[in-house]
């Protein structure tokens, strides 16, 4: 809330010929000297224009409820406002996505997400100053001084090597026609609680880094002499000044180094008067840039459908033709497409007779891909290498992208792919024939068509390419990490089995009576399979929830619900449905609520597959998902067991008043953690006589069908199971997701389902922890996911600023009492952080810092680490950039930290599997991380900002069964690496993102 002043410069303001000498008497408490002039325009003190510079202010209460928001103005700032100073403003912050933008005044004012209005806003001091006899005035008040920030977000910046930079504003006046010296200074971020004198900056010892100055006066129209009018005052690195640093820091920036970059126009000389200055709120950053390169893709010896590369020098492809043509696809990185000039590099090395490796000959046509001209990302090449190849000599080929800049004289490469290796043999036998007879079709240029199914068989004829003759094959899917049995023939048909949807590769190799191989290698695309005969999201507004697995009512097995409710924490997070974008809702049962159908879904005497995502709320009695009405029993209970502690799935041997549920039974090798997202698939196959239970789509075990089948003729159950013609073990939590299918699904098709995804391919994710300390104070930190999961702060080394959560690297830490996300399911944890540069150098080289993560009983589950690895030496700065010397007039020198980021598990001795940071990380600069598992793939990747770093990496899940921790971690039975530094944002997904483009969308980085 604001009070504007009350401004009356103009009846003050003398002719134009008079010379006004400074006042002998003291003017009145707040009102300018007698004769003083304004130095800005009249019209930016208009009461009726908004509140303004030196308006006084207070913060008001205010109160949010679903329905209404409630604002308390503040009593004494009505009570001590005059008629004059009438009206007052509610002045509420705004947040923006893309960019923030603040001005900070030393009378305390703040002016966040500021509008620039027709004169804009201030820096400088503002006072008064005596200019040809005259004195002039920004402020009827008392004398203050400002300063403007801007912060910005990558944007489209990602993907970008940024070449060049310029900071551009308009400034919109100047307080007199004599130029001034403004900063241009990068310092920490901002938010709406930032008050004066502001942000610290990014250097080791909390200084500002100027990124530039410049030496202007613009504004003041024709008023000057020659004229000044408004104009845009742009800033960009001077190579005479060292100093100046702008590009490099934009670059670093665009490369995800730190999450944010916030830059301060200040006056370089804060008490004159005669350097307060307007600028407008149209800052932007200029860039020349390059669509960075990635790493090809589809590289390999071609056959003509697809390409052959073995990654093995003591396995390498025998290949027939001596002028091979090489192919690979030139990429860029997410974000560098648009524009993109590319080509491919192909390298061919020859293995010498004493095993090093050297350059065989150019083709005639270089080794470029196009030889002139460029393409765009993801344009297939092709090198047909026809300087010959000896027989019998072992070589081996990658690929590079080059991206070209500066019409083609200046280019970028990305990193190799890996070496292709082969043998030349030219009366080896060449790519065999491959003939699909029955079900699947191969993949041609422009015709690609589904069919079949996961687990749906069919035949295909693997034959002699024209001239040869060969003794038989072998081959292997996509899906097999060996090859299968050799058979013998001159042609042969084997009948293939996919396991999964999607496209699949079928990789032949012939072999002849003398025992060379010639390869061939096909595309098929596997259609997805019948659909589920009962699928419920429970995302309708009201009343039953629909069966979305059929479009006709008639065919719908709808489920009626009884005191279960609907709530907004559905597994899928955020959906766009029937044209309308909300939160997902999941079912919320417990006590003696449920939902059920009307009629039977599953014929359980034939093979079914039952499923759900569940969050569990206690553990103190069974608890069954899903089951299906017969006489007396369900013939399955898939859920919680008591005794055992462990989820587990039990049939019924008979339909009887009393019956085991013993004989046929498989529980979880772990037990269930409490209220996190969990996926459970109860499969049951008649044909193979087996049952198996998979938690987060990974198969718990599998136990014989020992009594067969029954059919049960009653409604599905969720939430609730018969038992003994009654029924009982009431699930206390939520269900979502519930799907059924008439047959026993595979391993991977269970995976898949564990690990949904959207429309565009990308993994669903709900938001299940969320933290922000902006405005928290207290020793207690709010989840505003509406999971409830509160975080408490150690009772030392702890605290909240209004800004962030800060942590002193010995004792400090914040916890929830269990775990966040399941460490066995797919899972993002995300967070942006400030590592103490200074406290951390003091710290042993190898020390482990945590910034989040989970526990074990005796250690980390995963992690997000930093890892000090070294020092180094830089030099000490002034506040203007400039050395600072010794008394021997040698330039001082000070010695600071260097680190990686780590995501993985934690251990003391550094020997846990995890991602490590492609570069040194950036310290005393707020940086976004993004750590994610992905339990279909068992994969972990690292993102700094939304740029991934290396390969995602094969990750053996641990189940936590502990606290949930930032700030330290949990080693050896023991708590230790304590983080020093900053923490400004929390959140865990159940989910996992996958590519840059998703680490943007979903969490901003």
């Amino acid at each position: 809330m604001r009070r504007p002043l009350a401004v009356t410069a103009a009846d003050a303001t003398p002719s134009a010929d008079e010379t006004i000498p400074p006042a002998a008497a003291s003017p009145a408490p707040g009102a300018p000297p007698a004769g003083a002039r304004p130095a800005g325009p009249v019209e930016e003190g208009d009461p009726l224009a908004g509140p303004g510079l030196g308006d006084e202010a207070a913060v008001m209460a205010v109160d949010v409820t679903p329905t209404q928001v409630t604002v308390t103005p503040d009593a004494d700032l009505i009570a001590d406002t005059t008629s004059a100073e009438l009206p007052l403003y509610i002045d509420p912050s705004v947040e923006m996505n893309e960019s923030e933008r603040t001005v900070l005044s030393s009378d305390g004012d703040v002016f966040y997400n500021f509008s620039g209005g027709d004169n804009g806003m201030s820096v400088g001091r503002c006072s008064s100053a005596l200019i040809g006899g005259v004195r002039y005035y920004c402020t009827t008040g008392s004398a203050y001084t400002n300063r403007m920030y801007f912060e910005f977000t990558p944007g489209k910046l990602k993907g970008k090597q940024v070449l060049d930079a310029t900071f551009a504003v308009t400034e919109t006046w100047s307080f007199s026609c004599d130029a001034r010296w403004v900063d241009l200074e990068r310092t920490d971020g901002i938010s709406s609680s930032t008050k004066w004198p502001g942000p610290g900056g990014p250097k080791s010892d909390n200084s500002w880094d100027q990124m530039g100055d410049r030496y202007v006066s613009a504004g003041r129209g024709d008023a000057c002499s020659p004229s000044q009018p408004r104009a845009p005052i742009e800033f960009n690195d001077n190579p005479d000044e060292t100093d100046e640093n702008l590009t490099s820091t934009v670059k670093a920036f665009a490369d995800g180094k730190f999450s944010t970059l916030t830059l301060m126009l200040k006056a370089k000389d804060e008490s004159d008067p005669i350097a307060w200055k307007r600028f407008d709120d149209d800052a932007v950053i200029d860039v020349v840039y390059v669509g960075k390169p990635a790493v090809p893709t589809e590289y390999g010896l071609e056959t003509g459908t697809n390409q052959i590369c073995s990654k093995s020098a003591t396995a390498p492809t025998m290949w027939s033709d001596p002028t091979p043509n090489l192919a690979a696809t030139p990429q860029t990185v997410a974000g560098g497409e648009s524009g993109a000039s590319l080509r491919v590099y192909f390298d061919l090395d020859v293995k010498n007779t004493d095993g090093t490796w050297s350059d065989a000959k150019e083709p005639t046509t270089g080794s470029l891909s196009p030889t002139s001209g460029y393409v765009g990302d993801g344009v297939d090449r092709n090198k047909t290498w026809d300087a010959t190849l000896t027989d019998g000599k072992q070589y081996r080929y990658r690929a590079f992208t080059q991206s070209y800049y500066n019409s083609g004289d200046s280019h970028l490469a990305s990193a190799a792919t890996p070496f292709c290796y082969f043998t030349v043999d030219s009366s080896a036998p060449k790519p065999p024939t491959i003939t699909f007879n029955t079900t699947y079709t191969a993949c041609e240029p422009g015709a690609c068509t589904p069919s079949g199914a996961p687990g749906r068989s069919g035949t295909v004829t693997f034959g002699p390419a024209s001239g040869d003759t060969n003794v038989g094959y072998d081959y292997k899917l996509s899906t097999d990490s060996t090859w299968r049995p050799f058979k013998s023939g001159a042609t042969v048909t084997e009948t293939i089995t996919p396991i999964d949807s999607g496209t699949m590769t079928l990789e032949v190799r012939a072999k002849d009576a003398q025992g060379r191989y010639g390869s061939n290698k096909v595309r098929f695309l596997v259609a997805e399979g019948d659909g589920p005969v009962g699928r419920w999201t429970f995302n309708e507004a009201s009343g039953a929830a629909v069966d979305v697995s059929a479009t006709t009512t008639a065919l719908r097995d709808d489920a009626t619900l009884s005191g279960a409710t609907r709530v907004t924490t559905g597994r899928r997070g955020v959906v766009t449905e029937n044209g309308a974008t909300g939160e997902d809702k999941a079912l919320k049962v417990g006590g003696t609520s449920y939902a059920a159908t009307a009629a039977k879904v599953l014929e359980t005497q034939a093979s079914y597959t039952a499923a759900a995502w569940v969050r569990l709320d206690a553990t103190a009695a069974n608890a069954t998902v899903l089951g299906q009405d017969g006489t007396h029993y369900s013939p399955f209970f898939l859920g919680y067991c008591a005794t055992a502690n462990r989820w587990c799935l039990r049939l019924a041997d008979a339909d009887a008043a009393t019956t085991s549920l013993d004989n046929q039974r498989v529980n979880s090798v772990e037990a269930p953690q409490l209220k996190v997202w969990t996926h459970l698939a109860a499969v049951v196959d008649t044909t193979a006589k087996t049952l198996t239970l998979y938690v987060n789509g990974v198969p718990q075990g599998t136990d014989t069908l020992t009594t067969g089948a029954w059919s049960a003729a009653g409604a599905l159950q969720i939430g609730r199971v018969k038992y003994r013609g009654g029924y009982v073990d009431h699930f206390p939590g939520e269900v979502d997701e519930v799907a059924m299918w008439q047959e026993a699904k595979l391993p991977e098709a269970i995976a898949r389902e564990a690990s949904p995804v959207g429309a565009d391919g990308k993994a669903y994710a709900e938001l299940v922890a969320q933290y922000s300390p902006e405005g928290a104070t207290g020793t207690t930190l709010a989840d505003t996911s509406g999971y409830g999961n509160t975080l408490t702060l150690s009772g030392s080394g702890a605290s909240l600023d209004g800004e962030a959560l800060v942590l002193d690297g010995a004792a400090g830490a914040a916890t929830a009492s269990r775990p966040l996300v399941a460490d066995g399911g797919s899972f993002t944890a995300a967070t942006t952080v400030n590592v103490d540069t200074a406290a951390l150098t003091g710290k042993p080289d190898g020390y482990r810092a945590q910034v989040l993560g989970q526990r074990t009983a005796t250690g980390s589950s995963w992690s997000l680490w930093v890892e000090k690895t070294g020092t180094l030496s830089e030099p000490v700065l002034d506040d203007d950039g400039n050395p600072v010397l010794d008394d021997n007039g040698v330039p001082q020198t000070t010695t600071v930290a260097v680190a990686r980021w780590h995501f993985g598990r934690l251990t003391a001795d550094g020997g846990g599997t995890s991602v490590v940071s492609d570069e040194a990380a950036v310290l005393d600069s707020e940086v976004g991380l993004v750590g994610a598992y992905d339990a279909r793939t068992r994969e972990i990747t690292l993102f700094v900002g939304s740029t991934r770093q290396g390969d995602p990496l094969a990750y053996t899940a641990s189940a936590g069964t502990g606290e949930f921790a930032a700030g330290k971690g949990y080693v050896g039975g023991a708590w230790g690496h304590h983080l020093p530094g900053r923490i400004t944002d929390i959140r865990l997904w159940a989910g996992a993102v996958t590519d840059a483009t998703q680490v943007e969308n979903l969490i901003g980085y």
